[in-house]
């Protein structure tokens, strides 16, 4: 699934002070599909096809999270960049990825 195929799957949901106050950001991530949340409600659901294609379903390898202002490239800069809207910065409360422990499992104790 890819945007420039026009394949990409996506979702958005409204946000009126996304710009003004903060709020919390999740992906749950597993085996079987991602779920894409804000302050707890999910909006987005993308499941795996199991079609074997890593097009589809690049999740089960390593990956690293970025956060970034993102300004121009193929789809921003089509059609302009409002130069109003800068300079522009990006805060960050905090960033946290949890590992699910799986069910029966015992959890890693602390220290190792």
């Amino acid at each position: 699934f890819n945007h420039r195929a026009k394949s990409h799957k996506s979702a958005t949901t409204p946000c009126a002070t996304c710009a003004t106050a903060f709020h919390v950001h999740a992906l749950e991530w597993d085996a079987d599909e991602l779920r894409v949340l804000l302050d707890g409600e999910c909006y987005f659901t993308f499941k795996n096809t199991r079609s074997g294609d890593a097009g589809d379903w690049p999740f089960d390898r390593p990956f690293h999270l970025t956060l970034n202002v993102a300004v121009g490239g193929n789809w921003g800069a089509a059609k302009g960049i409002d130069h109003a809207g800068f300079p522009a910065t990006m805060e960050v409360a905090y960033v946290r990825v949890y590992e699910r422990v799986p069910s029966g499992s015992a959890p890693p104790r602390a220290g190792g």
